[in-house]
């Protein structure tokens, strides 16, 4: 495919390439924050992100706001997506101060950012393999485009520790990792180019045993409105 008809295909990826090397320069300088050893993706985590106390906080304000995940074009009742989850209000403090901290970390304007949701599993409960990019095939995007446009990077935090299961497993980066409370797991879901990554294909493995929390908040490569 020529750069041309990439361009056509993906309108956004010379800003998502920006905005790709803008983050990775900051990541890799910051001595804190693992990068995962694979050369098919960009993905890094740093430990303890949240406290204990953060994380309990964040955990109940899941609980109030968690109904039937949705999805672009898979309804709840497909089994595709089987959490319970939420988006968590900006007009909390607490909440505006917990993206902000997620903001400055990857160095990504915050108007560039959805707001962040929380998920919910309980046993038996998963999400099947996907990416967190849009796919611009799908009739979707007419209006994901006008919004801000593609997704570039993935926020994840895990809030608590999962007696059995609900690992979050990238299968084609042979990475299995399980919750770990106060932990944030970023990735780019672009390649360098600004063009999508499919290696970036995901899942929240099935609960086992216990309940599994986490936060997540995906960027845009415009404005979110």
């Amino acid at each position: 495919m020529s750069k041309t008809a990439a361009k056509v295909e993906h309108p956004d990826m010379d800003t998502l390439a920006r905005i790709g090397a803008k983050v990775r320069a900051r990541l890799e300088a910051d001595e804190a924050i693992f990068r995962f050893p694979t050369e098919l993706a960009e993905i890094y985590a740093v430990a303890n992100f949240f406290t204990a106390s953060e994380c309990s906080r964040l955990r109940i304000l899941v609980d109030a706001t968690a109904e039937p995940s949705k999805l672009f074009d898979n309804p709840y009742e497909s089994g595709f997506r089987t959490s319970y989850s939420g988006n968590l209000s900006r007009s909390d403090p607490f909440i505006r101060m917990i993206e902000r901290r997620i903001d400055d970390l990857l160095g990504i304007p915050s108007e560039n950012a959805e707001t962040v949701q929380g998920q919910r599993y309980m046993p038996g409960q998963e999400f099947k393999p996907h990416q967190d990019y849009f796919h611009t095939s799908q009739p979707y995007w007419q209006d994901v485009r006008k919004r801000g446009g593609q997704r570039s990077w993935t926020a994840m935090a895990f809030l608590n520790r999962v007696e059995e299961g609900g690992a979050t497993e990238f299968p084609r980066l042979e990475l299995s990792i399980p919750p770990q409370p106060g932990a944030l797991l970023f990735w780019n879901n672009m390649n360098p180019d600004g063009s999508p990554n499919p290696d970036t294909i995901h899942a929240g493995r099935p609960v086992i045993k216990g309940t599994k929390y986490i936060i997540t908040k995906w960027y845009r490569a415009r404005k979110w409105a």
